[in-house]
């Protein structure tokens, strides 16, 4: 096998595309063929160092991907050799194979390709569990979404309409505003110009955002949650552009308002039949159209360094997938 080998953890540039042994599963495990892999923005950070989950070294990056198993360790009796499977593991995506740990293995319907699923579960499980279980989302109800062009915003988006949400999408150029519109998005703003406050009251009506998605944080963090209707619930999703906000909390008490934390994965961990019954509503959702990802572009696996390069730059529309011939 081969795979991009990150032996100290300073930056992109340092992974190395390196020859392994092809291991074995041992119990608990399967050997996943890797079919397609794609890029998050936690992928960036593991490999600075930046992330709150650091591996033991050396290690592959590529948490989220998807392909055939090759074969099981002790003990598995699902998924089975031969069946399609999508992984949110961590690290161990950008090669050829992988080691993965069965339980967290989601078996592929038919006619689910391997470039969406390796672009599903990290995107749709953090917005599916924002919107619906940790804002309880209901249909009439107005959604901001920041950041509402990349992979966690389109995820929203397509989430938010399925609940039959109004869906407000601020993005930072008017073409990814237009992808947001063409995704289902009601209404959008483009952030790079003029007052957000200002934007965010006139496609409301004044009343304000009763759920406003954050995968972004940074400076736009505070005026939208001044912006926020009576009993909104602000989640915070991430810090994509750096810095994390420190919200006044008087406008918490002022607005009646919920600022609520968004952490999938412990959720995952914690509550794991709740998760999979999340897991089994999306993949319908997805069988059905309501979902599908939005794929910025695929790149062969070994541009993996140009592909983090264009993500760098902030050019990114959904998410990147690299794919193994």
């Amino acid at each position: 096998m081969h795979a991009w080998l990150c032996e100290n953890p300073v930056g992109v540039d340092a992974l190395q595309w390196k020859e392994l042994p092809t291991p074995q599963p041992k119990a608990g495990e399967v050997l996943v063929r890797i079919q397609a892999a794609s890029l998050n923005f936690p992928d960036l950070l593991i490999v600075q160092n930046k992330y709150q989950h650091k591996p033991a070294l050396p290690f592959v990056p590529g948490s989220e991907y998807a392909g055939v198993v090759e074969a099981v360790g002790e003990g598995v009796t699902q998924p089975k050799v031969g069946q399609s499977v999508a992984c949110l593991s961590g690290t161990g995506g950008f090669g050829t194979h992988t080691l993965a740990p069965a339980a967290l293995c989601m078996p592929l319907p038919p006619g689910f390709p391997p470039v969406d699923a390796a672009a599903f579960i990290m995107i749709y499980a953090t917005s599916h569990h924002a919107l619906v279980d940790r804002a309880q989302l209901k249909a009439g109800e107005t959604v901001l979404v920041l950041g509402a062009a990349g992979g966690v915003g389109t995820a929203a988006i397509q989430i938010a309409k399925a609940v039959g949400a109004r869906v407000i999408a601020a993005a930072s150029t008017d073409e990814k505003c237009a992808l947001c519109k063409s995704i289902g998005a009601d209404a959008t703003i483009n952030y790079s110009q003029g007052n957000l406050r200002d934007a965010i009251k006139e496609a409301t009506g004044g009343k304000g955002p009763d759920v406003i998605y954050d995968p972004v944080g940074g400076d736009f963090a505070e005026p939208a949650f001044r912006s926020i209707a009576w009993r909104g619930r602000y989640l915070v999703v991430g810090f994509a552009s750096g810095p994390i906000p420190s919200l006044p909390l008087n406008l918490a008490l002022l607005k009646g308002a919920s600022i609520v934390g968004v952490f999938w994965g412990d959720f995952a961990r914690r509550e794991p039949k709740a998760n999979a019954a999340m897991m089994g509503e999306l993949a319908q959702w997805y069988a059905q159209g309501k979902v599908k990802p939005v794929i910025d572009r695929t790149m062969p696996m070994a541009e993996l360094k140009a592909a983090y390069t264009h993500m760098g730059s902030r050019g990114v529309k959904g998410k990147l997938v690299m794919v193994n011939d």
